[in-house]
């Protein structure tokens, strides 16, 4: 008799049927692209425009109907999709990748070192790896989950259910971090700015958060990996979709040699970097000799670029997989066939998101609806759980993380100084709510890579399913943070070096 399943169980699996009868993704996002068309139009009627917080500047709502917007949409068409960010880095990103994995390089090394690994942290280092994976910015979205998906694969489980913790942890948890990262230094910068309108003294710095994000690293490690084994993996049950195409590097001669010269090669490689970084006035350091921000943090995606080509051509090499320079294009070659559906989508994705942007539609959205929570006067821990949930609403308008920052710090900052709050307590409510988000919104730019991953596993695959399998990760990754949130409210403990609640 099968076990009845519980009311969020139903509620998924009403998600996922409703989902996957929506279109096939190219056709919908071309529809709401049509439907932004008609809504910029019916709004520029009324004349509905906003004032840009920080700006100043006021914003209209502009109509893509108009001449300027047809001019606009025909124009700028080829742009928006070249110009898509996401497409560069992961077709890159997948050009080392990929030649790693043809070679055999990737199923190796998994079956050799991650699968001797206690079954029972697997599904928490890939949590774990993908929230640190931050370090590496959008780079670990693209890194993390396929990787995870093949190592699950590998030992027998659902590979969904790994390429899921890899994504929540990467993308839902990318604002913690042990270290501190570029998303510090960027959030920091617009909330100094904020906090001046109040008070020009107040400098928020890339480590007031800290404390907050170090604690926060392992308790979404520990939600995340009992999320995926309690939930997710039951709730999809056993793989049996058709075997991946992987190499089978067992048989590869010399394989424990080419495993041991790509090790070799890659540490080769990643000493020439330090090197280089240490070196003084390394040109991989600020202008300052720091690190965060620098160009070694902003040319990330082509160092893990060559790293992979690195470790992959010394592994190829060893076994006889590459025996020319012919041999690396055609590797290449053969990693992009597997993202073609991709590419396709992407098109679609861009066009929607660019009349989105182009209409402001969405700052439209965001600053009138932080006025209304600004107007409705709540105070305490009240406005604060308020604050994060519409800032979590608002992913569904703008996913850029410093640009709805850019937005919400002005109006949001300033009112909570005038209540006595740290400018880098509101900046900690504001990431938590952003960061966890950012998974289950359609216009997240790297949902559509998730989507590429999910059909080399399942062919059926589609938004609905999509949705089901990170939305549960989206809510206890709230839930969690909401509460951590409030035991350091309510304890006094600092979020980071001598930064506290209230001023």
């Amino acid at each position: 008799m099968k076990n009845k399943k519980s009311l969020f169980q139903r509620f998924l699996d009403i998600v996922e049927r409703v989902g996957n009868k929506l279109p096939d993704p190219f056709v919908l996002f071309i529809g709401l692209a049509l439907v932004m068309v008609v809504v910029s139009y019916l709004l520029s009627l009324t004349g509905a425009s906003v004032v840009h917080p920080g700006t100043g500047e006021e914003i209209p709502i502009k109509n893509l109907l108009s001449g300027e917007g047809l001019q606009f949409i025909l124009t700028s068409m080829l742009e928006n999709f070249t110009g898509f960010a996401p497409l560069g880095l992961v077709l890159v990103m997948m050009l080392g990748i990929g030649l790693a994995e043809k070679v055999g390089l990737l199923d190796y090394a998994i079956r050799k070192t991650i699968l001797k690994s206690p079954p029972f942290l697997l599904t928490y280092t890939v949590v774990f790896v993908g929230i640190m994976g931050n370090l590496a910015s959008d780079a670990a979205v693209v890194l993390i989950p396929p990787l995870g998906a093949l190592v699950f694969y590998k030992v027998g489980r659902h590979p969904l259910a790994g390429l899921a913790a890899g994504f929540a942890g990467a993308g839902a948890g990318f604002t913690a971090n042990l270290f501190i990262a570029g998303t510090d230094a960027l959030l920091a910068g617009i909330s100094t700015e904020a906090a001046a309108l109040v008070n020009e003294s107040i400098t928020v710095t890339p480590v007031d958060n800290w404390y907050f994000n170090i604690v926060s690293v392992f308790m979404l490690t520990i939600v995340g990996g009992l999320v995926t084994s309690k939930f997710i993996e039951p709730r999809l049950g056993k793989y049996e979709g058709d075997e991946v195409e992987a190499e089978d590097s067992e048989e590869l001669p010399n394989a424990k040699n080419g495993f041991i010269n790509a090790l070799i090669a890659g540490f080769v490689y990643l000493a020439i970097i330090a090197i280089t970084v240490f070196l003084p006035n390394s040109p991989l350091r600020n202008d300052e000799g720091g690190i965060v921000p620098s160009p070694l943090l902003e040319g990330i995606v082509p160092l893990i670029l060559i790293f992979f080509i690195v470790i992959g051509v010394a592994f190829g090499m060893t076994v006889g997989k590459i025996k020319s320079s012919k041999d690396v294009s055609y590797y290449m070659a053969e990693s992009m066939k597997d993202m073609a559906s991709y590419i396709v989508l992407v098109f679609a994705i861009a066009q929607f998101i660019a009349f989105f942007n182009w209409s402001n539609l969405g700052t439209w959205v965001a600053v009138n609806g932080a006025e209304f929570l600004k107007d409705i006067e709540f105070t305490g821990i009240g406005l604060i759980i308020g604050y994060v949930i519409f800032t979590g609403l608002m992913n569904f308008l703008i996913t850029s993380g410093s640009a709805k920052w850019a937005i919400e710090a002005p109006i949001f900052v300033p009112m909570f100084m005038q209540l006595g709050y740290d400018p880098a307590f509101t900046q900690v409510a504001y990431r938590i709510a952003d960061s966890s988000m950012n998974i289950v919104t359609p216009l997240f730019p790297y949902m559509v890579i998730i989507l590429a991953f999910m059909k080399r596993y399942d062919k059926n695959t589609s938004i609905g399913s999509y949705i089901s399998l990170m939305l549960p990760y989206s809510i206890t990754f709230l839930l969690s943070w909401i509460i951590l949130l409030l035991i350091f409210y309510f304890t006094g403990l600092p979020y980071g070096p001598g930064v506290h609640t209230y001023m």
